[in-house]
Protein backbone atom coordinates (compact mmCIF):
# COMPACT_ATOMS: atom_id res chain seq x y z
CA UNK A 1 0.00 0.00 0.00
CA UNK A 2 2.77 2.14 0.91
CA UNK A 3 4.37 1.81 -2.51
CA UNK A 4 1.04 2.39 -4.42
CA UNK A 5 1.02 5.97 -2.14
CA UNK A 6 4.28 6.64 -3.29
CA UNK A 7 3.45 6.06 -7.09
CA UNK A 8 0.18 7.57 -6.93
CA UNK A 9 1.70 10.67 -5.46
CA UNK A 10 4.38 10.85 -8.32
CA UNK A 11 2.01 10.23 -11.36
CA UNK A 12 -0.44 12.73 -10.01
CA UNK A 13 2.69 14.97 -9.06
CA UNK A 14 1.58 15.63 -5.99
CA UNK A 15 3.66 19.51 -5.29
CA UNK A 16 2.41 20.92 -8.40
CA UNK A 17 -1.41 19.62 -8.08
CA UNK A 18 -0.92 21.08 -4.40
CA UNK A 19 0.20 24.23 -5.63
CA UNK A 20 -2.45 24.54 -8.50
CA UNK A 21 -5.27 23.60 -5.79
CA UNK A 22 -3.92 26.12 -3.34
CA UNK A 23 -3.98 28.77 -6.06
CA UNK A 24 -7.28 28.03 -7.04
CA UNK A 25 -8.34 28.06 -3.23
CA UNK A 26 -7.04 31.81 -2.54
CA UNK A 27 -9.06 32.93 -5.58
CA UNK A 28 -11.73 31.30 -4.36
CA UNK A 29 -11.59 32.94 -0.62
CA UNK A 30 -11.36 36.03 -2.63
CA UNK A 31 -14.37 35.53 -4.74
CA UNK A 32 -16.00 34.92 -1.12
CA UNK A 33 -14.81 37.70 0.02
CA UNK A 34 -16.22 40.15 -2.73
CA UNK A 35 -19.81 38.51 -2.73
CA UNK A 36 -19.98 39.07 0.97
CA UNK A 37 -19.89 35.38 2.20
CA UNK A 38 -17.20 32.44 2.44
CA UNK A 39 -19.35 29.33 2.28
CA UNK A 40 -16.73 26.89 3.36
CA UNK A 41 -18.80 23.39 2.41
CA UNK A 42 -18.06 24.84 -1.78
CA UNK A 43 -14.38 25.53 -0.78
CA UNK A 44 -14.20 21.95 0.12
CA UNK A 45 -15.61 21.14 -2.77
CA UNK A 46 -13.49 23.24 -4.68
CA UNK A 47 -10.47 21.76 -3.21
CA UNK A 48 -11.53 18.27 -3.79
CA UNK A 49 -12.58 18.73 -7.47
CA UNK A 50 -9.50 21.05 -8.23
CA UNK A 51 -7.32 18.30 -6.58
CA UNK A 52 -8.77 15.29 -8.84
CA UNK A 53 -8.95 17.77 -12.58
CA UNK A 54 -5.14 18.71 -11.99
CA UNK A 55 -4.08 15.24 -11.03
CA UNK A 56 -6.08 13.72 -13.95
CA UNK A 57 -4.28 16.17 -15.95
CA UNK A 58 -0.93 15.49 -14.68
CA UNK A 59 -1.59 11.54 -14.86
CA UNK A 60 -2.61 12.11 -18.92
CA UNK A 61 0.66 13.96 -19.56
CA UNK A 62 2.53 11.24 -17.91
CA UNK A 63 1.03 8.65 -19.84
CA UNK A 64 1.68 11.03 -22.86
CA UNK A 65 5.40 10.95 -22.14
CA UNK A 66 5.84 7.56 -20.86
CA UNK A 67 8.60 6.66 -22.99
CA UNK A 68 10.29 10.13 -23.14
CA UNK A 69 10.16 9.85 -19.02
CA UNK A 70 12.41 6.76 -19.23
CA UNK A 71 15.11 8.71 -21.55
CA UNK A 72 15.22 11.59 -18.65
CA UNK A 73 17.26 10.71 -14.79
CA UNK A 74 14.68 13.46 -13.52
CA UNK A 75 11.28 11.09 -14.85
CA UNK A 76 12.73 8.08 -15.25
CA UNK A 77 11.51 6.86 -11.41
CA UNK A 78 7.70 7.54 -12.44
CA UNK A 79 5.41 4.80 -11.84
CA UNK A 80 4.75 3.99 -15.74
CA UNK A 81 8.28 4.30 -17.36
CA UNK A 82 9.88 2.20 -14.18
CA UNK A 83 7.14 -0.24 -14.66
CA UNK A 84 5.29 -0.08 -11.64
CA UNK A 85 2.53 0.97 -13.11
CA UNK A 86 0.70 0.22 -16.53
CA UNK A 87 -0.44 2.45 -18.85
CA UNK A 88 -4.42 0.91 -18.26
CA UNK A 89 -3.91 1.29 -14.32
CA UNK A 90 -2.60 4.86 -14.81
CA UNK A 91 -5.26 6.22 -17.79
CA UNK A 92 -8.49 4.18 -15.62
CA UNK A 93 -7.18 6.45 -12.50
CA UNK A 94 -6.44 9.57 -14.31
CA UNK A 95 -10.52 9.27 -16.36
CA UNK A 96 -11.53 8.85 -12.72
CA UNK A 97 -9.84 11.57 -11.50
CA UNK A 98 -11.15 13.57 -14.50
CA UNK A 99 -14.39 12.84 -14.67
CA UNK A 100 -15.09 12.98 -10.63
CA UNK A 101 -13.19 16.18 -10.96
CA UNK A 102 -15.56 17.73 -13.22
CA UNK A 103 -18.93 16.71 -11.74
CA UNK A 104 -17.89 17.87 -8.45
CA UNK A 105 -17.07 21.17 -9.64
CA UNK A 106 -20.13 21.39 -12.23
CA UNK A 107 -22.05 21.59 -9.00
CA UNK A 108 -20.36 25.19 -7.74
CA UNK A 109 -21.80 26.12 -11.59
CA UNK A 110 -21.28 25.37 -15.23
CA UNK A 111 -18.17 27.61 -15.51
CA UNK A 112 -16.24 26.18 -13.29
CA UNK A 113 -16.92 22.45 -14.67
CA UNK A 114 -16.55 23.88 -18.15
CA UNK A 115 -13.06 25.91 -17.48
CA UNK A 116 -11.72 22.66 -15.52
CA UNK A 117 -12.11 20.62 -18.43
CA UNK A 118 -10.86 23.43 -20.94
CA UNK A 119 -7.45 23.08 -18.82
CA UNK A 120 -6.79 19.32 -18.96
CA UNK A 121 -7.62 19.61 -22.55
CA UNK A 122 -4.75 22.32 -22.90
CA UNK A 123 -2.49 20.80 -20.04
CA UNK A 124 -2.71 16.91 -21.38
CA UNK A 125 -3.78 16.86 -24.95
CA UNK A 126 -2.00 20.02 -26.65
CA UNK A 127 0.82 21.43 -24.16
CA UNK A 128 2.61 18.16 -23.68
CA UNK A 129 2.93 17.06 -27.34
CA UNK A 130 4.17 20.67 -28.09
CA UNK A 131 7.38 20.71 -25.46
CA UNK A 132 8.67 18.85 -28.27
CA UNK A 133 8.10 21.19 -31.35
CA UNK A 134 8.33 24.56 -30.14
CA UNK A 135 9.45 27.10 -27.33
CA UNK A 136 5.79 28.38 -28.33
CA UNK A 137 4.56 25.72 -25.68
CA UNK A 138 5.39 27.24 -22.76
CA UNK A 139 3.11 30.35 -24.38
CA UNK A 140 0.43 27.26 -24.47
CA UNK A 141 1.37 26.04 -21.33
CA UNK A 142 0.28 29.24 -19.42
CA UNK A 143 -3.05 29.37 -20.35
CA UNK A 144 -3.97 26.42 -18.51
CA UNK A 145 -1.40 27.13 -15.54
CA UNK A 146 -3.11 30.40 -15.43
CA UNK A 147 -6.96 28.92 -15.39
CA UNK A 148 -6.91 28.17 -11.35
CA UNK A 149 -7.24 31.45 -10.24
CA UNK A 150 -9.94 31.70 -12.82
CA UNK A 151 -11.64 28.76 -11.71
CA UNK A 152 -11.36 29.19 -8.04
CA UNK A 153 -12.85 33.04 -8.32
CA UNK A 154 -15.93 32.19 -10.64
CA UNK A 155 -16.59 28.99 -8.05
CA UNK A 156 -17.57 31.03 -5.14
CA UNK A 157 -20.62 32.49 -7.10
CA UNK A 158 -24.27 31.03 -7.81
CA UNK A 159 -24.32 32.92 -11.04
CA UNK A 160 -20.41 34.08 -12.32
CA UNK A 161 -19.74 36.86 -14.22
CA UNK A 162 -16.44 38.60 -15.81
CA UNK A 163 -14.88 41.23 -14.56
CA UNK A 164 -11.52 43.12 -14.26
CA UNK A 165 -10.93 41.35 -10.90
CA UNK A 166 -10.68 37.58 -11.99
CA UNK A 167 -9.39 38.54 -15.31
CA UNK A 168 -6.76 40.13 -12.90
CA UNK A 169 -5.47 36.91 -11.13
CA UNK A 170 -5.25 35.77 -14.61
CA UNK A 171 -3.15 37.72 -16.44
CA UNK A 172 -0.77 37.61 -12.77
CA UNK A 173 -0.56 34.20 -13.12
CA UNK A 174 -0.50 34.22 -16.93
CA UNK A 175 2.95 36.72 -17.10
CA UNK A 176 4.08 34.94 -13.76
CA UNK A 177 4.24 31.24 -16.16
CA UNK A 178 7.52 32.80 -18.22
CA UNK A 179 9.90 33.02 -15.35
CA UNK A 180 8.39 30.27 -13.64
CA UNK A 181 9.04 28.04 -17.15
CA UNK A 182 12.19 28.99 -18.37
CA UNK A 183 14.04 29.07 -15.00
CA UNK A 184 13.23 25.03 -14.31
CA UNK A 185 13.88 24.98 -18.37
CA UNK A 186 17.29 26.46 -18.05
CA UNK A 187 17.80 24.26 -14.73
CA UNK A 188 16.86 20.67 -16.22
CA UNK A 189 17.66 21.59 -20.48
CA UNK A 190 20.62 18.81 -20.32
CA UNK A 191 18.16 16.67 -18.90
CA UNK A 192 14.87 17.85 -21.21
CA UNK A 193 17.25 17.67 -24.34
CA UNK A 194 17.24 13.88 -24.29
CA UNK A 195 13.62 13.85 -24.78
CA UNK A 196 13.99 16.62 -27.06
CA UNK A 197 11.90 19.10 -25.03
CA UNK A 198 11.97 22.74 -26.60
CA UNK A 199 11.03 24.86 -23.83
CA UNK A 200 13.56 27.75 -23.41
CA UNK A 201 13.14 30.73 -25.90
CA UNK A 202 16.24 30.11 -28.17
CA UNK A 203 16.11 26.51 -26.74
CA UNK A 204 19.60 27.45 -25.78
CA UNK A 205 21.26 28.43 -22.26
CA UNK A 206 22.24 31.90 -24.12
CA UNK A 207 22.28 35.65 -23.34
CA UNK A 208 18.99 35.61 -25.64
CA UNK A 209 17.18 33.46 -23.40
CA UNK A 210 18.33 35.19 -20.14
CA UNK A 211 17.19 38.59 -21.53
CA UNK A 212 13.56 37.59 -22.75
CA UNK A 213 13.19 35.86 -19.22
CA UNK A 214 14.03 38.92 -17.54
CA UNK A 215 11.79 41.01 -19.22
CA UNK A 216 8.69 38.99 -18.65
CA UNK A 217 10.37 38.83 -15.05
CA UNK A 218 10.20 42.86 -15.24
CA UNK A 219 6.88 42.98 -16.54
CA UNK A 220 6.04 41.48 -13.18
CA UNK A 221 6.11 44.77 -11.39
CA UNK A 222 3.27 46.56 -13.38
CA UNK A 223 1.68 43.72 -13.74
CA UNK A 224 1.51 43.06 -10.32
CA UNK A 225 0.20 46.31 -9.40
CA UNK A 226 -3.06 45.82 -11.55
CA UNK A 227 -5.28 45.01 -8.43
CA UNK A 228 -3.81 48.55 -7.15
CA UNK A 229 -4.97 50.40 -10.41
CA UNK A 230 -8.87 49.05 -10.43
CA UNK A 231 -8.93 49.32 -6.70
CA UNK A 232 -9.36 45.72 -5.34
CA UNK A 233 -5.71 45.86 -3.70
CA UNK A 234 -4.81 47.67 -1.09
CA UNK A 235 -1.58 49.37 -0.12
CA UNK A 236 -0.08 46.84 1.99
CA UNK A 237 -0.49 44.68 -0.78
CA UNK A 238 1.14 47.49 -3.23
CA UNK A 239 4.56 47.61 -0.99
CA UNK A 240 4.39 43.61 -0.96
CA UNK A 241 4.34 43.43 -4.63
CA UNK A 242 6.74 45.76 -5.60
CA UNK A 243 8.88 43.87 -2.86
CA UNK A 244 8.84 41.00 -4.29
CA UNK A 245 8.72 42.14 -8.16
CA UNK A 246 12.27 43.66 -7.16
CA UNK A 247 12.93 40.32 -5.35
CA UNK A 248 12.02 38.16 -8.51
CA UNK A 249 13.61 41.06 -10.71
CA UNK A 250 17.29 40.63 -9.29
CA UNK A 251 17.28 37.00 -9.20
CA UNK A 252 16.21 37.36 -12.83
CA UNK A 253 19.42 39.69 -13.47
CA UNK A 254 21.86 37.56 -12.12
CA UNK A 255 21.16 35.29 -14.13
CA UNK A 256 21.00 37.65 -17.11
CA UNK A 257 24.38 38.53 -15.68
CA UNK A 258 25.90 35.12 -15.10
CA UNK A 259 24.03 32.41 -17.16
CA UNK A 260 24.61 29.79 -15.53
CA UNK A 261 22.50 27.06 -13.32
CA UNK A 262 23.33 28.13 -10.13
CA UNK A 263 21.36 31.32 -11.05
CA UNK A 264 18.28 29.74 -12.69
CA UNK A 265 17.99 28.03 -9.58
CA UNK A 266 18.11 31.13 -7.21
CA UNK A 267 15.32 32.38 -10.40
CA UNK A 268 13.09 29.25 -10.01
CA UNK A 269 13.33 29.33 -6.20
CA UNK A 270 12.03 32.85 -6.26
CA UNK A 271 9.07 31.78 -8.29
CA UNK A 272 7.69 29.32 -6.19
CA UNK A 273 7.89 32.30 -3.27
CA UNK A 274 6.54 35.48 -5.34
CA UNK A 275 3.47 33.93 -6.72
CA UNK A 276 1.87 32.51 -3.20
CA UNK A 277 3.00 35.60 -1.35
CA UNK A 278 0.90 38.17 -3.80
CA UNK A 279 -2.21 35.93 -3.92
CA UNK A 280 -2.26 35.76 -0.16
CA UNK A 281 -1.44 39.60 0.17
CA UNK A 282 -4.40 40.37 -1.84
CA UNK A 283 -6.78 38.03 -0.04
CA UNK A 284 -5.57 39.83 3.32
CA UNK A 285 -5.57 43.66 1.92
CA UNK A 286 -8.28 42.95 -0.53
CA UNK A 287 -10.37 46.37 -1.19
CA UNK A 288 -14.16 45.42 -1.31
CA UNK A 289 -15.71 47.43 -4.69
CA UNK A 290 -18.29 49.25 -3.35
Amino acid sequence: MRNFISDFNKLIKLRLTLTVVFSASVSFLIGSKIQGDIIWINWFILTLGGFLVTSAANGFNEIIEKDLDKLMSRTMDRPIPSGRMNTGQALVLSLFMGIAGTLILVKLNFLTGVLSVFSIFLYAFLYTPMKRVSPIAVFVGAIPGALPPLIGYFAAFDNPSISWIPVILFIIQFVWQFPHFWAIAWVLDDDYKKAGFRLLPTTQRDKTSATITLITTLLLIPVGLMPLFYDFGGYAYGVISVIGGIYFSWQAIRLFINLDVLSAKKLMYASFFYLPLLQLALLFDLVIPR
